[in-house]
């Protein structure tokens, strides 16, 4: 079996906010510098496009309204032309995609957190929905369905996703496991409105290693932060926003190997782009001590059965008898 070896990038910066054509811009100018540099793939951050509605928490449902309308006005469709755009880039430059986008619902009110896959060719090969928004998310984001829970095959190896929190979601990480992932990308948000004692760079590092360790796969975590130019734009609102969105160890992007520990240099709370050497066959030999989806697993025991039936709005029936009336 031949397992590939490759060079991965995963960014850790902010977007334009709320302005998709600058967001991709900059997207396309990061994607040619990683490619530049020997990338074969490369992870961006959750919802990079464009923007995270970090006003759920630092104001009120009624406050952040009209911040919800002005960000589904900046939601894009997967097939809009600003998506074409990456997906010509990551073509031009053979390299496999990974970003996060709000992507727009047809109900004129729904937004979903949602990861594309695009290869090397420029194919957008894959979804992935955000299964449930988390905590004041919900204000937000329409919760996705199990038809996206898929590992794609790609040339440099089985691709799977998730964004932020539901890398807690064990049952969703055993789903993606079992569909054979062997590269994970986890894209997150930088948190700083989080508890005083909740250090979210190291929370993100440790959902990485235990989904690393349990799975003997490569996870790749890039995580966004919060430039000036987002708290300036809040203060319009919120006067305080700067002390609310300023603290330390709030983002964490790099990468995770087979055995749970980190690969290279990652990078926390700066701006930049972060590489690594991808070797898979290194996700064997782990394997020979516990692997969880195969001899060291119980499935006489455990049964975990997944809907992965897309969520259906409404059904039609034309199903009258006719009849002749006497």
């Amino acid at each position: 079996m031949e397992f590939s070896k490759f060079k991965a990038a995963t960014v850790q910066t902010a977007p334009v906010f709320l302005n998709v054509e600058k967001t991709v811009d900059k997207t396309i100018n990061i994607i040619k510098e990683a490619a530049a540099n020997g990338a074969e793939l490369i992870a961006f951050p959750e919802v990079f496009i464009a923007g995270y509605p970090y006003w759920n928490w630092i104001m009120t449902p009624v406050q952040g309204s009209k911040w919800y309308e002005r960000l589904y006005k900046n939601a894009v469709a997967a097939d809009d032309p600003e998506i074409k755009r990456i997906e010509q880039a990551a073509r031009e430059n053979n390299i496999h995609v990974v970003i996060g986008i709000n992507e727009r619902g047809t109900s004129y009110g729904e937004i979903y957190n949602t990861n594309l896959i695009i290869d090397n060719t420029g194919q957008l090969i894959g979804k992935h929905r955000k299964l449930v928004p988390t905590w004041a998310e919900k204000l937000t984001w329409t919760s996705g369905d199990g038809s996206s829970l898929k590992v794609y095959p790609t040339k440099v190896g089985p691709i799977g996703t998730l964004a932020c929190g539901e890398n807690t979601n064990t049952l969703a990480r055993f789903t993606l496991l079992s569909q054979g992932e062997l590269i994970h990308i986890a894209n997150y948000i930088s948190l700083p409105v989080a508890p005083p004692d909740y250090n979210m760079a190291e929370a993100i590092k440790i959902r990485a290693a235990a989904h690393s360790f349990e799975g003997k796969l490569f996870t790749i975590v890039s995580c966004s932060t919060i430039s000036q130019e987002i708290m300036d734009i809040l203060k319009e609102d919120v006067p305080d926003a700067e002390t609310l969105l300023t603290r330390k160890n709030s983002a964490f992007s790099g990468f995770i190997g087979p055995n749970g520990a980190v690969i290279g240099e990652p990078i926390i709370d700066d701006e930049g782009i972060s590489y690594a050497e991808i070797d898979l066959s290194k996700c064997i030999q782990p394997k020979q001590m516990h692997d969880i989806l195969g001899h060291y697993n119980r499935f006489d025991i455990f049964d975990l059965r997944v809907n992965i039936a897309p969520t259906r709005k409404i059904t039609f029936i034309n199903s009258h008898e006719e009849f002749n009336a006497k």
